[in-house]
Order: structure tokens, then C-alpha cells, then sequence
């Protein structure tokens, strides 16, 4: 990866704040985005590690965090993202290897709004581990 930052998608309110987010009536999901060199790495691989790293059969929970703005979501940028992510997505679910079938939101990525300083690198600024969550 080349550089992640941490925002808002998904919702209807421009350049949102945390706590206009946390209010849930924005429609924002919490997201990162994710910068990276596809002769590096595959989409396909962070599909892998997208789907690895988060409960994506849980809506609006993650971990401790429930709301809306934790829903299980992908913003693909083209229409080829979109197809490998439903291809990844169906793949999994017919794996067996989850105890329910995925309910994550693949959708087309409009406006991504900057989260504030404090949430960018938020784990490290904190020593804590740090974990992609797409919502």
C-alpha cells in the first residue's frame, strides 16, 4: 500500500464531522481509503485481507462499535472493482468458512470526506495495533 487515510463515505452530508457522523444522520459509513500500486499488490489480495480483517456478516457492528457508520461496506471505484468484489464476496460465502452469509454493502465510491487530524494513524498514535476496517 502506498498511503491510507482514514474519512467519511456514503452519506449525504458534505465534509462531515466525527461527531455529525456519530449522530447517524448523515448516512456516512467510517472508511480508509487505501492508495496502492496494483503491479504490487492485487486488488484481489486486499479483498483477501479486506474480508480477513473484520466481521463482514455483522451489520452496523464492528467489534465493540455499533451504528451505522460501522456498517461492513466497499466503495469500488470502477466497474471492475465492483465485479471482483462481488466475485470475492460470493466466493467466500460459498467457502463454508463463515457461520453467515456476508452483508456487506458493495457499492459505487462517491465523495470521501477527510476524517479529522486525530483519527488519521489513529492505533499508532496510540500504540495500539492497527487494523483496516472498511467501515
Amino acid at each position: 500500500m502506498l498511503a491510507t487515510a482514514v474519512g467519511y463515505a456514503g452519506g449525504h452530508k458534505p465534509n462531515p464531522t466525527y461527531e455529525e457522523v456519530c449522530s447517524k444522520t448523515t448516512g456516512h459509513a467510517e472508511t480508509v481509503l487505501v492508495e496502492y500500486d496494483p503491479t504490487r499488490v492485487s486488488y484481489d489480495k486486499l479483498l483477501d485481507l479486506f474480508w480477513s480483517i473484520h466481521d463482514p456478516t455483522t451489520p452496523n457492528r464492528q467489534g465493540l462499535n455499533f451504528g451505522n457508520q460501522y456498517r461492513s461496506v466497499l466503495f469500488c471505484h470502477t466497474p471492475e472493482q465492483r465485479r471482483a468484489a462481488e466475485e470475492s464476496r460470493d466466493r467466500l460465502n460459498a467457502s463454508g468458512r463463515l457461520r453467515r452469509p456476508i452483508v456487506t454493502e458493495i457499492i459505487p465510491a462517491g465523495a470521501f470526506w477527510l476524517a479529522e487530524e486525530y483519527h488519521q494513524q489513529f492505533s499508532e498514535k496510540r500504540g495500539g495495533a492497527a487494523c483496516l476496517v472498511g467501515g
